[in-house]
C-alpha cells in the first residue's frame, strides 16, 4: 500500500493510513545504529522519537586524540538516501579530513547527521521500560511515561565493558585500576608507570597515547603475537581496482573473509563451527599498522597473562602467568566487552524474563525482532544472530534495512 491512498466515498474523501504509519515507536539510543534507525523509520513515515545523548558514548569514552581503525568506506552511518555521508559532511563544512579519520571529525559528522536527520533528540533517559503484552511504557528520567507499539534498543555497549576477574579485589579503587572506557584524556598519567591489559586495538593506541602523554608504559597481551592489519586500502577514501574483489566495504574481517561477514544471511549457511570459526578469525586482537610506529617507547609482552593483582603500600602490584611481577601505578584494562542485556538497568526484570537469550545476546530473528514482539536490539546485541559486522559503524546499513523492511512488511529498501 502507498503512503496513504485517497478513497472516494461520495462527497468525502477517507485517506487510509497504512498501519504501519499508525505505529508509535521509541528508538533508545542515539549513536550510529539508533540514529540510522530513525533517519530509515521517518523516510518510510513511520512516526518516532529518539531517546538518548546523541554520540554520547563516543563523546565521553573515546580518547581524545584516537583515530578510527575503520576505513572511510567503512564509516558511513547509513540513511536510506544515502545523503548523509562523510563526503558529504566533508564538502558542507569545507573540511579536508585526513585519514586515518580522527575522533573529532568523526563526532562532527555524528552530531552533524543527527542535526539534520533527527534534529529532535529527547535527552532524556530512560530510566524504565515495561511490557504489558499490548504494548511498552517508557519511564523517563522527569516521571513522565510515554507509551509506543515498538521498541528499538540500540543503547550501545557502554553498560558491557568487560574487567577480568583477577581484578576483582582492586577495580574498585579507581585510581590503581580503571577500563579504558573511563579516560578522555591520558595527560594526568604523565609521569606515571602504567600497564595497559589487552592486545587489540584499544589496548594499543592506548598505550600510544599514554606514551606520547608522557607515562611509562607496559603492554601485556595473552596473545603469543600483536596481530596488525595491514593494507593501503583502509587508508584510501573508496575501494578500487582488484581492493573490491578482496575486501568488502563493510571491511570487517580480513581480505575475502570480509565478504562472508559482510553478508549475515550468508554467514548463517555455513555449519555452525565453520561459522564460530570466521567470526572469530574476524573479529581476532588486532591493531592498524599505523599505531605501530607510536609504540616505540612502550614496552610490549606477550604471551602471558596477569594471574593476581593486589593493592601494596598504595601502589599495584601485578604477577604474570609467567611468576614475573610488576609494580606500577596504575593498570587499564582494554579488555574490551562482553555483551549482556541484563546489564541494562532500563529493562524491567520481567521483560528481561521474556527475552530468550544466548551467553547473553538476545534471539534475535527477522529484522532483528527479539521474542518479544515489538522489541528489538540493533548493534554489538545483534551479533551472536546476524554475526560480527553488528558490531561496526558498517553494520548499520545491514541493521537499519532489516529492521525497516520488518515494519514495512516490504523490501522497499532492498
Amino acid at each position: 500500500m502507498n503512503r496513504a491512498a485517497a478513497i472516494s466515498n461520495g462527497s468525502s474523501i477517507t485517506i487510509a493510513v497504512p498501519k504501519y504509519a499508525q505505529q508509535r515507536v521509541a528508538v533508545i539510543g542515539a549513536g550510529p545504529y539508533g540514529l540510522s534507525a530513525a533517519a530509515y523509520l521517518r523516510a518510510a513515515g513511520v512516526k518516532s522519537v529518539v531517546f538518548g545523548e546523541p554520540m554520547g558514548f563516543w563523546q565521553s569514552r573515546m580518547p581524545q586524540g584516537m583515530m578510527l581503525r575503520s576505513a572511510w568506506y567503512a564509516s558511513n552511518i547509513s540513511d536510506p538516501a544515502h545523503a548523509l555521508s562523510l563526503d558529504a559532511y566533508e564538502r558542507e563544512h569545507r573540511l579536508e579530513i585526513s585519514l586515518p579519520i580522527p575522533l573529532r571529525h568523526f563526532l562532527g559528522y555524528g552530531m552533524w547527521f543527527q542535526s539534520q536527520g533527527i534534529p529532535d533528540v529527547q535527552r532524556r533517559r530512560v530510566l524504565r521500560l515495561e511490557h504489558n503484552g499490548r504494548e511498552f511504557a517508557l519511564l523517563l528520567e522527569d516521571g513522565e511515561r510515554y507509551c509506543v507499539d515498538r521498541v528499538i534498543i540500540a543503547a550501545g555497549i557502554e553498560a558491557f565493558a568487560y574487567t577480568p576477574q583477577v581484578f576483582d579485589s582492586v577495580r574498585l579503587a579507581e585510581e590503581l585500576v580503571t577500563h579504558s572506557s573511563q579516560h578522555r584524556d591520558f595527560t594526568g598519567f604523565a609521569g606515571r608507570s602504567v600497564v595497559v591489559v589487552g592486545g587489540g586495538q584499544s589496548a594499543l593506541e592506548s598505550a600510544a597515547l599514554l606514551s606520547e602523554a608522557g607515562a611509562q608504559v607496559e603492554l601485556i597481551a595473552r596473545n603469543p603475537r600483536i596481530y596488525w592489519l595491514t593494507g593501503k586500502a583502509r587508508l584510501r577514501r573508496d575501494l578500487t581496482g582488484a581492493d573490491r574483489l578482496l575486501r568488502s566495504r563493510a571491511d570487517v574481517g580480513p581480505p575475502i573473509l570480509t565478504h562472508v561477514v559482510s553478508r549475515p544471511r550468508l554467514l548463517k549457511l555455513f555449519p555452525s563451527r565453520l561459522r564460530d570459526w570466521m567470526v572469530r578469525r574476524a573479529i581476532r586482537p588486532a591493531g592498524a599498522a599505523w599505531v605501530k610506529p607510536r609504540l616505540s617507547r612502550v614496552t610490549i609482552t606477550t604471551g602471558r597473562e596477569i594471574s593476581k593483582a593486589e593493592k601494596l603500600n598504595g601502589r599495584l602490584q601485578l604477577t604474570l602467568s609467567d611468576g614475573t611481577r610488576r609494580m606500577v601505578d596504575h593498570a587499564i584494562l582494554a579488555t574490551g566487552y562482553r555483551v549482556d542485556i541484563s546489564r541494562y538497568e532500563f529493562l524491567a526484570p520481567q521483560l528481561l524474563g521474556a527475552v530468550d537469550r544466548v551467553q547473553g545476546y538476545p534471539v534475535l530473528g527477522p529484522g532483528l525482532e527479539s521474542s518479544v514482539s515489538g522489541l528489538h536490539f540493533l548493534g554489538a546485541c545483534g551479533a551472536w544472530s546476524f554475526g560480527p559486522l553488528m558490531r561496526f559503524v558498517s553494520g548499520t546499513e545491514y541493521s537499519s534495512r532489516a529492521l525497516i523492511n520488518y515494519v514495512l512488511g516490504v523490501s522497499r529498501f532492498g
